[in-house]
């Protein structure tokens, strides 16, 4: 990772904040884009990186993260595509229309611009790779949050979309796809979980399989990561075929 230049969204906490101080511990070049400015920028100071205000809502946002990077560094090399929110509705009484739309905006929308502003830098570089942060959630049912388990399950089907379209120019895309960890996002279902013995997994468990993605060579993969189970991309099931 010595001198790489890694974008990482939503980096200013949680996993985000985690593959960061990993990865400038290994000697790459962090550039953090979030909304929340006092921990980013305190933390870009920490590691010898750059901060920069990002909404994932909006495109250009993602257009001068990625911009900040190559101006800053020199170019990209990973752009890590992690920012993320529980919906905090269901589609039923609880619907609320404006929780809905902000969820699929940042979960979904995010990761869509992110790989769009991305890809000139990566194609730039000779090359790259793009891990987009999606969740066991998007592998099976989520009846606690399903508009959750819709817009991650719609970035694993982008990814493995994606993955072997730009194999061939050198560009790696995978999403990353944890359980439960103990970051912000668990909120209030953290307290519940704990009561029920359900595990919960340590963010480095989930910083260690961001690590083997990067080290890996697979594309279009959706890589989990579950409490007593080694990592790996999750095999999907074909479907079937016309006769």
């Amino acid at each position: 990772m010595d001198g790489k230049v890694v974008l990482i969204t939503g980096g200013s906490n949680g996993i985000g904040a985690a593959v960061a101080r990993r990865l400038a511990g290994q000697g790459a070049r962090v550039v953090l884009a979030d909304i929340d400015e006092e921990r980013g920028t305190a933390l870009a100071k920490e590691l010898d990186g750059a901060f920069v205000r990002c909404d994932v809502r909006e495109p250009a946002d993602s257009e001068a993260a990625v911009a900040a990077a190559t101006d800053r560094f020199g170019g990209l090399d990973i752009a890590f595509l992690n920012a993320g929110i529980a919906s905090g509705c269901g589609v039923d009484a609880d619907f609320d229309p404006v929780a809905y739309r902000r969820a699929m905006a940042i979960n979904l929308d995010g990761v869509v611009y992110g790989v769009h502003a991305a890809l000139p830098a990566l194609r730039a570089r000779g090359g790259g790779q793009i891990i987009a942060t999606a969740s066991m959630a998007g592998l099976t049912a989520t009846p606690f949050d399903p508009i959750y388990g819709a817009n991650k399950a719609a970035v694993v089907g982008l990814v493995r979309a994606l993955g072997p379209t730009h194999l061939e120019e050198g560009i790696r895309v995978n999403a990353l796809c944890p359980s439960f960890a103990y970051t912000d996002i668990l909120g209030q279902l953290k307290e519940h979980l704990e009561e029920t013995g359900f595990p919960i997994l340590e963010v480095e468990a989930v910083v260690d399989t961001f690590m083997a993605i990067v080290a890996a060579d697979t594309a279009g993969d959706a890589w989990f990561v579950v409490p007593g189970r080694e990592s790996g991309p999750f095999t999907f099931r074909g479907v079937p075929g016309p006769r």
